[in-house]
């Protein structure tokens, strides 16, 4: 899949990190993971810390498709409200969720830590009603987090204008938040799994699984062949390929981020990212060299063509409605693009097995906007399965919750 259009700030500004060989033999491994991006990263890193012989092969280079385009707001925060999960699963399971993506924000960060240069660095999160009308829906949601002890505070339209310069008729203001740098993440972590004796190949493409009651054969394009226990199939926005059954759609997203503003002007949004309550939503965030990262302007456009084609004039939207919010920020734009990203009817991830394919091919299905949190739960829900051990979000995070 063309997963990206424009100029992904990542690639560009990190390049090509390191060199992973594509695969030139027969491989054998306990657990193949398929994917080089964040999740499959976050995956390989989890199994191979608890003992597991851990083989990761990715058809494009590291790092290159929908990491790159990532815009990596790390939050607990689902996009679908704790109060629709709720009605929709029962309140312990919605809450169990997002409790789940709190507990992630830390557990990134710890990851995070092993390296110096990822732009790791903790944030709040502002979350504003972007209409009058959404105020009492914002409030109820508020109402239920706090409830369940999650750490947020409620900011009427007085307090919304004097912290952070926004108009608006509430806003629910989060503690627990981060950000990161996903492309230069995704690399650190699988050098250091090639140090530590994992093969790490990239340019290398699966072709075919045949799974049996004892593992699974993989083969690529190239006729290498994987023998190995297990398969996670990591592969993002293309694995619902290797499923006969949709389970969700393809949007595209679009960003872009600007040249370094001076930390004074910044104010707030130095330590705050901020997103609102309208469908689609815009939202933005700071880097550690403090530009401004922006995002939004979702669109069901799923033809790389006509993405490509939408760049620019969705980046100008994008940058018009950041404008009207900070009109004392100078916006120039330094990089712009679009990345396809996925969603589920609910908003929550696939993590685990499928009917179609048996107990020993895994899917890492990380759709929708907390993509890198929902990863870094995967990785633990997974080793779990793998290991044949209970994990208390099997079912809410696995296939069976259609039915």
């Amino acid at each position: 899949m063309d997963l990206k259009s424009g100029y992904p700030f990542w690639a560009v500004r990190n390049g090509l990190m390191h060199a992973f060989p594509p695969l030139r033999e027969d491989l054998r491994c306990g657990v193949l993971v398929v994917g080089g991006g964040i999740s499959g990263a976050l995956i390989a890193d989890e199994l191979c810390a608890h003992g597991h012989d851990v083989a990761v092969i990715e058809q494009r280079d590291i790092g290159w498709g929908s990491t790159a385009a990532s815009t990596a707001l790390l939050q607990y925060e689902i996009d679908t409200h704790l109060i629709d999960l709720a009605r929709r699963y029962g309140e312990n399971a919605g809450v169990q969720a997002y409790q789940a993506c709190a507990e992630a924000i830390p557990a990134l960060r710890a990851v995070a830590a092993a390296f110096r240069d990822v732009d790791s660095h903790a944030m709040h999160s502002l979350y504003y009603a972007s209409k009058r009308r959404h105020r009492a829906v914002l409030h109820e949601e508020y109402d239920l987090r706090l409830r369940h002890g999650f750490d947020v505070r409620w900011l009427d339209a007085d307090d919304v204008l004097d912290g952070f310069g926004i108009q608006a008729p509430g806003a629910i203001l989060s503690r627990l938040a981060a950000r990161v740098d996903p492309y230069r993440l995704t690399y650190r972590l699988l050098t250091r799994l090639q140090q530590r004796g994992c093969a790490v190949h990239d340019r290398t493409v699966l072709d075919t699984l045949t799974p049996t009651s004892r593992g699974v054969d993989a083969r690529t394009v190239d006729g290498m062949r994987i023998r190995c226990g297990h398969v996670v199939l990591a592969t993002g926005y293309a694995g619902q390929r290797w499923l006969d059954a949709s389970v969700a759609r393809n949007r595209s997203s679009y960003a872009f981020i600007t040249d370094p503003i001076d930390p004074a002007l910044l104010g707030p949004l130095r330590d705050t990212m901020v997103w609102e309550s309208a469908r689609p939503y815009l939202y933005m965030r700071t880097t550690g060299d403090h530009r401004l990262l922006v995002g939004g302007e979702d669109d069901a456009v799923d033809i790389p063509a006509r993405r490509d084609r939408r760049v620019v004039a969705k980046a100008g939207t994008l940058l018009k409605q950041v404008a009207r919010l900070f009109p004392h920020l100078p916006l120039q734009p330094a990089f712009s693009w679009a990345g396809t990203f996925a969603e589920t009817p609910d908003g929550l991830p696939y993590f685990g097995p499928h009917p179609q394919w048996g107990p020993r091919v895994q899917f890492a299905m990380a759709y929708g906007g907390n993509g890198i949190t929902y990863s870094m739960i995967g990785a633990g829900l997974l080793r779990a399965r793998i290991e044949r051990r209970r994990h208390p979000l099997a079912a809410l995070f696995g296939f069976d919750r259609l039915g």
